[in-house]
């Protein structure tokens, strides 16, 4: 291409990966803000920043970071605002059902980044409590089988008590009752098994089929979602 600079591209495409890095920390701070803020500093009480915690460290988050995200969380910085979180219910494309999980300190900038993006797309938002009957809040733990017997690693897992198990390629997703993750995820660590990553989510009760060309527009919609600060995580029935 006439006139392109070869240097502009290369710090162009490193802009856009430090934009992603930065967009991922942001994302995974408040996760270990809303964990801080519903049990507590200390991971060893408090499971669910010890879960935060492993998915910080898992996006090589600077310590610094990670300690301020949990004084954020206590209240140990008293000049930051309040972080919460919030759960939006919206139709895509084909009417997918979908579950829009944010975590924000300014609500109002929240729902009109994500209502604006859906709409966008030939979406809409739909009143709270509207499609949540349609998933299944479960445990998930995701177990990477490379290098290891899949069948074995398997076989713990349901001798452990999981509910279900799905491969992914080389990944185990193993789900749990929401009740039981924490026992579930100790038990197969004891067992010298290598948890990749655990929490609770969303999982449609009766998956849906889409056309081809929907679910590109899908996928784009999901992407523009993806690259908005306050949303953590989207849940679908697909």
């Amino acid at each position: 291409m006439s006139g392109h600079s070869h240097f502009a591209g290369i710090k162009h495409k490193k802009a856009a990966q430090d934009a992603k890095r930065a967009n991922v920390f942001t994302k995974v701070a408040r996760i270990v803000t809303l964990a801080a803020k519903d049990g507590g500093g200390n991971p060893d009480m408090n499971f669910k920043l010890r879960l935060a915690i492993d998915q910080a460290r898992a996006v090589n988050m600077p310590k610094d970071n990670i300690d301020r995200a949990i004084k954020r969380g206590t209240g140990e910085l008293k000049d930051s605002a309040s972080i919460e979180e919030i759960i939006y219910e919206a139709m895509g494309p084909e009417n997918i059902a979908m579950l829009v999980k944010t975590a924000t300190d300014n609500k109002n900038r929240t729902i009109t980044e994500v209502r604006s993006t859906i709409e966008k797309a030939g979406g809409k938002m739909v009143p709270a409590g509207s499609l949540k009957h349609l998933f299944r809040n479960v445990g998930m733990i995701y177990i990477n089988t490379s290098g290891h017997d899949a069948n074995d690693v398997e076989f713990k897992a349901i001798d452990a008590g999981a509910i279900d198990t799905i491969f992914q390629g080389e990944v185990l997703q193993v789900i749990t009752d929401p009740r039981d993750l924490k026992e579930m995820k100790e038990n197969l660590e004891q067992k010298g098994i290598q948890i990749e990553n655990a929490g609770l989510l969303f999982i449609p009760a009766s998956p849906v089929s889409i056309s081809v060309e929907a679910k590109i527009d899908y996928e784009k919609l999901l992407e523009k979602l993806d690259e908005l600060d306050d949303v953590q995580e989207i849940y679908d029935n697909l």
